[in-house]
C-alpha cells in the first residue's frame, strides 16, 4: 500500500508541476478559502454543489452596480445600452465557450433546473397519450421530475434506463427502450452522485436514429470537458453558473434554433413579446421569447467573467487535475476498512460517494464539518438512485482544481478519526 500511494504521489505532482505552478496564487483568487471552521482551515470539498466564486467575478459583478446599472434592451439611456451590450456580450462569450452556430441559440435562465423546466414545461401541451419520454435512473430530480409531471399530465409514458452495479448505464436496455414513438431522451452527461460519466455521443445518435431530440443535463460535467453541442449534436444542453465559478441565480438553455422555435413559452410577461392586444400574445423572436421577465443582468454579466477564468485555466488541465485528486481520494478510501465506495463506473468525474459502517451520513459529514472539512451528505437530490443501492443517503466529496493533494490527505485522515472513534467506543 505504501509504494502505490508513492507512486501516485510521484505521478500527481509531475502533473501537477505542468499543470499550475503556482497553485497559491490561484487559492489567493478564491479568499473563502483562507476562512477557517471551527478554528479549523477551510477545506472544502462540495464542489458538485457549487465552486467558490473568484475575485475576479466578483469584482466585475460589483462593477456592473457601480458603474452599468440599468434594465435591458428597453431604453436609449446611456447606462441601458451599455447594459445591453454588455449582456449581449456575455451571450456571445457562452455561445462561443460551448460551441453554438448562434447566439440566438443561447437563453438566459435562473439555473439548470429552470432550464430543464422551460423544454419539460413546452413538452408538457404537446406530448399525447403514446408518446414516450427516456430518461435515467441516476437523474437529478430536476431531470426526473418535470418530466413526470409533463406524462402524467399529457398521458405519455415515461421509461426509465437502468444502471448495473458498477453505476454504469445498461446500454443494451436503452437499446430496447427506443421506438419510433419516443419523443425525447433526458440524460446527465455527469451522475451527480455515481461521478458516472455516460455515453453521451451514443445516446444521442441512437435517439436520432428513431427520431427523438435530446436534452442533456450538463450541470455536473461543464468544467471537465471542452463542450461543442455542434459536434455533440444535443438538441437541448442546459447547465448552471453556480457550478462554474459563477454567481447564483444563473444558468444557459442552449438549444438547436429549429428545436428552440418550437417550444411554447411558459413564462409570459415584459421583453418576449412581439404584440399583444387585449384577445391575443404574440411571442416575439428568439432567445427573448423564452426570457421573460429581467434576467439577472449583474451575475449573468459575472458568469460570463468566470467562464473566461475557467478558459484561461484551461478546461482540459483543470479536467485532468481535478481527475487525479479524485482518483488520489479513491485509492485511498478503498484501502479504509469500514469505508463502501458507491460505484465503480467504467469513467468517474467529479465526485465520490460513500458510506461509513457504524455511521449516519449526516454524522460523518457532521464531525468532517468540525476539522473544517466541507462534503455533501444526503441522498443528493437522487432518491430512486439511492433506491436502488439499498441506500437512503451517502457522504459525497467532489474537488476542484483550488483544491491539493494534502487536503485530500487530510480528509482521508479525517475518515480514519471518525472509524477510530467508533472503535474505541467498542473497546
Amino acid at each position: 500500500m505504501a509504494e502505490r500511494f508513492y507512486q501516485m504521489k510521484i505521478a500527481f505532482w509531475v502533473h501537477f508541476i505542468k499543470m499550475i505552478k503556482n497553485i497559491e496564487k490561484i487559492r489567493s483568487d478564491f479568499p473563502i478559502l483562507r476562512k477557517e471552521i471551527h478554528g479549523k482551515q477551510l477545506i472544502y470539498l462540495d464542489n458538485a454543489a457549487t465552486t467558490q466564486i473568484p475575485l475576479q467575478v466578483l469584482e466585475t459583478t460589483e462593477a456592473h452596480y457601480w458603474n452599468h446599472n440599468a434594465n435591458i434592451h428597453r431604453g436609449i439611456h446611456f447606462l441601458s445600452e451599455s447594459s445591453t451590450y454588455r449582456i449581449e456580450h456575455a451571450r456571445y462569450v457562452i455561445k462561443e465557450f460551448i460551441g453554438a452556430r448562434d447566439t440566438r441559440e443561447v437563453i438566459f435562465t435562473s439555473g439548470t433546473t429552470q432550464s430543464i423546466n422551460i423544454v419539460a414545461g413546452s413538452y408538457r401541451e404537446t406530448l399525447c397519450t403514446g408518446d414516450e419520454v427516456i430518461v435515467t435512473e441516476m437523474e437529478h430530480h430536476s431531470n426526473l421530475c418535470p418530466w413526470q409531471n409533463a406524462c402524467k399530465r399529457s398521458g405519455a409514458t415515461l421509461k426509465i434506463i437502468p444502471v448495473d452495479d458498477s453505476g454504469n448505464l445498461k446500454m443494451d436496455v436503452y437499446k430496447s427502450l427506443l421506438s419510433e414513438r419516443t419523443r425525447l431522451v433526458a440524460v446527465t452527461y455527469c451522475s451527480n452522485v455515481l461521478g458516472t460519466v455516460n455515453p453521451v455521443p451514443e445516446i444521442i445518435r441512437l435517439a436520432h436514429e428513431k427520431g427523438a431530440r435530446v436534452l442533456i443535463d450538463g450541470a455536473q460535467v461543464m468544467r471537465h470537458i471542452n463542450m461543442d453541442v455542434k459536434d455533440l449534436d444535443c438538441d437541448y444542453l442546459c447547465f448552471s453558473g453556480h457550478k462554474i465559478m459563477g454567481p447564483y441565480g444563473t444558468g444557459v438553455l442552449y438549444g438547436k434554433r429549429e428545436a428552440l422555435e418550437q417550444l411554447q413559452p411558459v413564462n409570459y410577461g415584459g421583453g418576449m413579446i412581439d404584440t399583444v392586444t387585449d384577445k391575443e400574445t404574440v411571442a416575439g423572436e428568439l432567445p427573448f421569447k423564452l426570457e421573460a421577465g429581467t434576467i439577472n443582468i449583474s451575475a449573468i454579466i459575472g458568469l460570463e467573467s468566470a467562464i473566461q477564468y475557467l478558459k484561461e485555466l484551461g478546461i482540459d488541465k483543470v479536467a485532468s487535475y481535478e481527475n487525479r485528486l479524485l482518483a488520489y481520494a479513491e485509492v485511498m478510501l478503498r484501502e479504509i476498512h469500514g469505508v463502501h465506495v458507491l460505484g465503480s463506473p467504467s469513467e468517474r468525474a467529479g465526485v465520490l460517494s460513500f458510506e461509513l459502517d457504524e455511521f449516519h451520513y449526516y454524522d460523518t459529514a457532521a464531525m468532517l464539518d468540525k476539522l473544517g472539512i466541507a462534503v455533501r451528505s444526503g441522498n443528493l437530490c437522487a432518491q430512486p438512485l439511492m433506491s436502488r443501492f439499498g441506500l437512503s443517503g451517502v457522504v459525497r466529496m467532489s474537488p476542484a482544481f483550488y483544491n491539493t493533494e494534502g487536503e485530500i490527505e487530510s480528509f482521508v485522515n479525517g475518515i480514519e478519526r471518525i472509524i477510530s472513534i467508533s472503535a474505541r467506543k467498542i473497546a
